[in-house]
């Protein structure tokens, strides 16, 4: 996240004096038709299979850029394109204002916008022009799994209950968008990672570079949170996800270019069939004044990134992102991309679930809740590049933290939308019916959120027996898979003591409990032809 207490300070430095960025729009997607007969000339099949599940057709968007647009603009003199996007059909651009004026010149040039929004009024007066200031890049630092001290930043949560349950994120995937990811590939706490293959790649988009286990530590320390593993010292929040490890902030600079890598990085995680992107990163100010937001554009529909965001959320991803760290500054609203119509922002919380003050603020300018929610996000839990466990504060940890649990809850009710498993979220807040601009819906309970999603028949895993409520009191009830209409369900004490066999039918789903111990308890759910076990908790 920007501008919060030091663990690092890297002095910024504006590239190029006399030169501006902008972004120039293309008016059409000529080939558009090839990529609509063979959509795998772009997209992977796990991404077409996202959709698919969701029920999202393809579109324009998802069409490439036509690649004589982009050469033309390439061989322009004086302009220098640094990124570009097929969902905007747009391409970041670099150059002095009239030369950039002079590509609205071109026939299949639609417009261009500055990133200084002052010159893209034609009417504007001359602004002198404002001193370069430094901004600083700080990310703050303190220097039946054996949770260790990680426990209560999952229990908060009630992920305890899920990982219980063996939804620990397994086959979903997380996209990662940070700052650098060194010691990832070194560190003893990401060795499970590692060693199960779960890291499936990465990109270094401010290098244009394969290798991303370089630059800033922030990555390493965001992804610790849900990927980590360390016997009885730390367990992330989804240790059996998978992950692509994205690099899109630039430690040496903040200039609007980061909101471009962000959305190239983005698109790239949507061809791949990733299901959730975790942000710990937050624009509000840049080294060049001009290029700065203001609390008006804090809408969800004025920047590149928070409306790039939105893009993604159409696709089918669920995008988790930090609100920012800005609680006690003279700003201390939401950044972008965090302000985004469909982003899942999440504040900070101490140890205890009280307010922490540096979380920054909603609500959105619109007037939105945000955060959305919060989570442990002072003295969390992590790994540093080294693989000792330590702990940092900061909504960059907290919102990883959540990012986690999202994995494990999409998991567990796998033919939900991304619609509907933000709102069952939203929906577990433990003040969802009071929303407050420091804590949004509050702290969110996933056993609840999954409980409520195995209510819905529209979701529920039509291959697996589903047992709900888990924890439960007087009685669980058993979702069938599709085409079952009998089994058996025997329940187990922890010593391995059949204490209870139930014949279930269509008709007849439900078992009592009451009368049992509070405790954990194992049970086997059989039919003619299957099998399933798992665990449960009464209360």
């Amino acid at each position: 996240m920007k501008r919060i207490v030091l663990i690092l300070v890297i002095i910024c430095t504006f590239t190029m004096y006399g030169q501006e960025d902008a972004w120039v729009y293309f008016n059409a997607k000529p080939n558009a038709q090839m990529f609509f007969d063979n959509p795998l000339s772009e997209l992977s099949q796990r991404s077409l299979d996202r959709r698919a599940n969701q029920n999202i057709v393809l579109d324009i968007k998802d069409a490439p850029i036509h690649q004589s647009y982009i050469d033309q603009i390439t061989a322009t003199q004086g302009i220098i394109v640094l990124a570009k996007s097929k969902w905007f059909n747009a391409l970041h651009i670099q150059g002095s204002e009239n030369d950039i004026r002079a590509l609205t010149d071109l026939s299949f040039v639609e417009r261009v916008d500055f990133a200084n929004r002052l010159l893209n009024n034609p009417l504007r007066t001359v602004v002198p022009k404002k001193k370069m200031k430094k901004v600083n890049k700080v990310f703050e630092t303190d220097v039946v799994f054996n949770y260790g001290n990680s426990a209560n930043q999952i229990e908060m949560l009630n992920g305890h209950l899920l990982h219980q349950q063996n939804f620990t994120g397994s086959g979903k995937i997380i996209a990662v968008m940070d700052g650098g990811f060194p010691g990832v590939n070194s560190a003893s706490t990401f060795s499970r990672l590692r060693d199960n293959n779960q890291i499936l790649g990465g990109y270094d988009y401010v290098n244009r570079s394969p290798d991303f286990y370089t630059g800033l530590s922030h990555g390493t320390l965001v992804l610790s949170t849900m990927g980590g593993f360390k016997d009885n010292e730390l367990v992330g929040t989804a240790p059996d996800a998978s992950y692509y490890l994205f690099i899109t902030e630039d430690g040496a600079n903040e200039w609007p270019l980061e909101l471009s890598l962000w959305v190239e990085a983005a698109e790239e995680a949507d061809r791949l069939g990733v299901d959730i992107i975790n942000t710990s990163l937050g624009y509000t100010e840049f080294d060049n004044p001009n290029y700065n937001f203001t609390y008006a554009d804090m809408n969800g529909t004025t920047t590149f990134i928070s409306k790039g965001l939105d893009i993604a959320f159409s696709r089918g991803m669920v995008c988790v992102n930090s609100a920012g760290n800005s609680g006690n500054n003279p700003w201390f609203y939401i950044s972008a991309p965090a302000d985004a119509i469909n982003a899942l922002a999440i504040g900070a919380v101490n140890a205890a679930g009280d307010y922490a003050t540096f979380s920054s603020q909603g609500p959105s300018f619109d007037g939105r809740v945000k955060p959305d929610v919060v989570a442990q996000g002072q003295q969390s839990v992590l790994s540093s590049t080294s693989g000792n466990i330590t702990t940092a504060s900061g909504t960059s940890f907290s919102g990883p933290i959540t990012a986690g649990m999202v994995a494990c809850l999409w998991q567990a009710l796998p033919n939900a939308t991304n619609t509907e498993i933000i709102q069952l979220i939203k929906e577990s807040g433990s003040i969802f019916n009071n929303p407050t601009n420091e804590l949004g819906y509050g702290i969110p309970d996933f056993n609840l959120a999954m409980n409520s999603g195995l209510l819905n028949v529209n979701i529920v895993d039509k291959e697996r027996f589903m047992i709900y409520p888990n924890p439960a009191t007087d009685s669980v009830s058993i979702a069938f898979p599709t085409g079952y209409d009998n089994a058996t369900i025997y329940l187990y004490n922890t010593m391995g003591q059949l204490i209870l066999s139930r014949e279930l039918t269509s008709e007849s789903k439900s078992v009592a409990l009451s009368g049992f111990s509070s405790g954990m308890y194992l049970y086997k759910i059989e039919s003619a032809s299957a099998s399933q076990s798992g665990k449960i908790t009464i209360q």
